[in-house]
């Protein structure tokens, strides 16, 4: 095995290669051929991944200083020099699968940098100086033990894909929402609990995956003509346990219709996802189809076309269509306009908000009907 790694170093050296593969060499140790004499000038990619590094060597950049890409995947690196910020050439560098809790702030200085991948180690933070890379554009700190991302990540203005899945993180920066090149947000399996009300309002970002995070309570309105991933966006009032859920305000209580799953409020900006994917299917329902088969283009059991078929309410300023959440509200029955039409008693109707407006009349008719 020696012998061989003595070889592809020889041959690379004397025919002045751009590529070394030095992978899967059982490597505890930084080659030394690499680094003698006046090292590899004219390297530019360097492959080392699946070995058992622990470290790199200080003077790696004096030694090999054009390099491009550096790929270290699957060792155990713990540490990386201080050094590494002088290779000022690099556009690649992958650390994923290592032993790594710490990141040094020198990293920052590799201002050439376009992706960097750090999943699956064990770090807890990750240095401001991210913030420096103006020119990243791929960014992997997924499987660590990250509670929170750097505040100044949004200043890396070339950034386009971001993962952060399986960590501690409790919130995302808002600060993150300005990033103008951001196509993709993947923070799945990590503790969120909300998410920044502007995230999806850039054009760019297309592609936002939130899934396995039990405490999520929804998303941002922004998002909902983004392609997403979410699973745990709870419900604002779970029925499973309930035959028909029922609406009870002062001494009225109304049955709602069986599609109705939750009650929300004014003050709620989000939607459950499950309403956000019957109005993508009654969006593709073509109404002007007369074959029932051939009117949308996928198949769907019956009992979900007769709920996407036919919306409970649309909102009274945008038209949306409505299918599984009610915003109730109390008015008496002088201020609406069926004053006078019914026999004296209250009524409920939709409230007259930014959200919805519809009448829970309708609904209760459908119900009864």
């Amino acid at each position: 095995m020696a012998s061989e790694l003595h070889e592809a170093i020889f041959m690379a050296k004397q025919e002045r290669h751009k590529n070394l593969f030095l992978n899967y060499r059982n490597l505890n140790n930084f080659p030394v051929e690499l680094l003698k004499d006046e090292g590899m000038q004219f390297l530019e990619r360097l492959f080392m991944k699946r070995n058992s590094l622990t470290t790199l060597p200080e003077n790696l950049a004096q030694k090999i200083p054009n390099l491009i890409e550096l790929y270290l995947h699957s060792n155990n690196i713990a540490i990386i020099p201080q050094a590494i910020g002088e290779l000022v050439k690099l556009q690649s560098l992958d650390l994923s699968d290592n032993a790594l809790q710490i990141i040094c702030p020198e990293i920052g200085q590799l201002r050439s940098l376009r992706h960097l991948r750090l999943a699956n180690n064990q770090l807890k933070f990750l240095p401001q100086e991210l913030g420096d890379l103006r020119e990243l554009e791929t960014l992997d700190v997924s499987m660590n033990l990250l509670r929170t991302l750097p505040e100044r990540l949004h200043q890396c203005v070339s950034l386009q894909c971001l993962t952060a899945d399986r960590n501690l993180l409790h919130c995302l920066p808002r600060q993150l929402c300005l990033l103008p090149d951001l196509n993709e947000l993947s923070m799945a399996a990590n503790c969120l609990t909300s998410l920044p009300l502007d995230l999806g309002r850039s054009m760019e970002l297309q592609f936002v995956f939130v899934d396995n995070n039990a405490h999520l309570k929804g998303l941002p309105s922004y998002l909902y003509n983004k392609v997403i991933g979410c699973s745990g966006c709870g419900l604002a009032l779970q029925i499973s346990d309930m035959k028909q859920l029922c609406l009870t305000l002062g001494d009225v209580t109304v049955p709602l219709p069986s599609e109705v799953k939750a009650i929300g409020s004014e003050s709620e900006r989000v939607l459950p996802l499950e309403e956000l994917a019957c109005r993508v299917l009654h969006a593709a329902y073509d109404w002007t189809c007369k074959d029932v088969k051939l009117r949308t283009p996928f198949l769907m059991p019956k009992s979900l076309l007769d709920v996407v078929q036919w919306p409970l309410g649309h909102c009274h300023r945008c038209s949306q269509p409505m299918f599984t959440i009610i915003y109730p509200k109390l008015f008496p029955l002088r201020e609406t306009a069926l004053a006078g039409v019914h026999r004296s008693c209250a009524l409920l109707l939709w409230p007259s908000c930014s959200i919805y407006n519809a009448t829970l009349w309708f609904c209760s008719q459908r119900s009864a009907a």
